[in-house]
């Protein structure tokens, strides 16, 4: 069973499904179907971490370059704040790992927000300066 799992996946995810579905756990590759499991949980954190560094990109753009503002960055803020309530409604269990996304997303939010504007990295706070709740209000807009 490795042997489809290293050379096609696809196939792999189906005849284990199908196995599953069977209720034929003995004939299922269980090793590879919870490294599987795991790392689909990973990838949703990954995701949470992803759009919240977006987010937060584009709030400390918005604070430190005011003179940029634009629709672009508004619809990014926006889209971005309701793509994270539906991951989180979806994935209730990553709300306990928000303080350590939070902090991960911040940290690669001022990298990117360095590189694209050329600020220096001094300008930032060494931690987020907001809460999570804030990053997520609607009506929130840093100045």
């Amino acid at each position: 069973m490795s042997e489809t799992y290293d050379s096609d996946f696809y196939a792999w995810a189906n005849e284990q499904a199908a196995l599953l579905r069977a209720g034929r756990l003995a004939d299922a590759d269980i090793a590879n179907i919870a490294e599987e499991i795991e790392s689909m949980g990973r990838s949703e954190k990954r995701e949470l971490i992803n759009r919240l560094a977006l987010l937060i990109q584009h709030l400390l753009k918005w604070q430190y370059q005011p003179d940029r503002r634009g629709k672009s960055w508004r619809v990014t803020i926006m889209n971005n704040r309701r793509q994270l309530v539906r991951h989180l409604r979806d994935n209730p269990s990553l709300k306990a790992l928000l303080p350590q996304a939070v902090t991960d997303a911040y940290g690669d939010a001022v990298l990117d927000v360095v590189v694209e504007t050329g600020l220096d990295d001094s300008v930032f706070p060494s931690g987020c300066p907001w809460s999570f709740d804030q990053i997520m209000d609607q009506d929130f807009w840093p100045v």
